[in-house]
């Protein structure tokens, strides 16, 4: 497996070649101490929405690759992450180490592969539609959004990606979104994003793939699920993959949480999931795959979802 390494031995799940734009991000209200979640516009008008779905051939996503090949990060810090009222905006076998997931239901459809341009090159992420007032918003890992510095740039929303089929289309984002700790420093502990995505012939993403729950400032040490479009070895980014346990939390250099899992780069942003169940394959979405040290490559590491990524969730949703 080809991993990109950071200087203190983790490695980001991302997944592609990538390109940031640099202009007409903003500041809109978010709910932490730094109060701040960072809005980018993306493909606002419909020439740039078609532009963006033009690019994303079925060749071009099958060549993007983890973002964590292409990028260098700086080391995660076991920092505060704050916390408030515990809120719930409601929608195989476990524990499992990773594979492909075969139980069907709803999370096929909510979750999907992103695809973006990063430095000029094809990269892609993972991602998932969630419950929202605007029946648009896809919930992802900051580096998935934005990564040294610049919005990326070519965003798009794959729902059920299977082998270079797009059965549900591709979803061009209007506006990205992350965490005030993420756009100022790009601090792991904060590794969340969100892109609030254009209709598509006249319809709302979650009108037509469906949605997932999502939670904040729940309970540590829970059973969960993940989920992610994995691109590298042993994967190939053609198929959901999905990992189950008992979370614990990082002990090591961030304040996150981490799952016994053997996905690979391309599954960043990908959901973990409270309360899923395997026969409808619903959940409540509650952290994404963010990174993995390379000492542990078989533990997954997801940021905690406090009152930051309750912020990006909640200006996502108004968008």
């Amino acid at each position: 497996m080809r991993r990109l390494i950071w200087k203190s031995g983790v490695t980001l799940l991302a997944g592609g070649a990538l390109l940031f734009a640099t202009a007409g991000t903003t500041l809109a209200a978010g709910s932490s101490e730094v109060n701040q979640t960072a809005v980018h516009k993306a493909a606002v008008t419909s020439a740039q929405q078609r532009a963006v779905a033009r690019y994303w051939t079925p060749q071009r996503m099958k060549s993007a690759v983890p973002i964590e090949q292409l990028m260098h990060v700086k080391a995660p810090t076991n920092v505060h992450v704050p916390a408030g009222k515990p809120t719930v905006v409601q929608p195989q076998a476990f524990p499992h180490g990773g594979g492909a997931w075969t139980g069907g239901g709803a999370v096929v459809k909510t979750a999907g592969r992103v695809f973006f341009t990063y430095q000029g090159r094809t990269a892609s992420c993972s991602g998932n539609a969630v419950t929202s007032s605007n029946k648009s918003a896809v919930i992802t890992a900051g580096h998935c959004v934005k990564l040294d510095g610049a919005f990326h740039t070519n965003w798009t929303f794959a729902p059920a990606y299977n082998n270079g089929a797009t059965p549900y289309g591709t979803w061009t984002a209007k506006t990205l979104l992350t965490t005030p700790q993420w756009q100022a420093s790009e601090d792991i502990n904060f590794d969340v994003g969100a892109a609030v995505v254009n209709p598509l012939n006249g319809a709302s993403l979650t009108d037509v793939v469906g949605s997932q729950g999502i939670a904040f400032n729940q309970a540590r040490g829970q059973r969960m699920y993940a989920f992610g479009y994995s691109a590298a070895a042993p994967y190939d980014g053609t198929k959901l993959i999905y990992c189950s346990g008992t979370v614990f939390d990082d002990f090591l250099l961030s304040n996150g949480i981490g799952m016994t899992c053997n996905q690979t780069g391309g599954s960043s942003g990908g959901p973990w999931f409270l309360s899923f169940n395997e026969a409808n394959g619903t959940g409540i979405l509650n952290s994404v795959n963010s990174f993995k040290y390379n000492f542990f490559a078989n533990w997954m590491f997801g940021p905690y979802f406090g009152n930051d990524a309750q912020g990006v969730y909640n200006t996502a949703q108004a968008g």
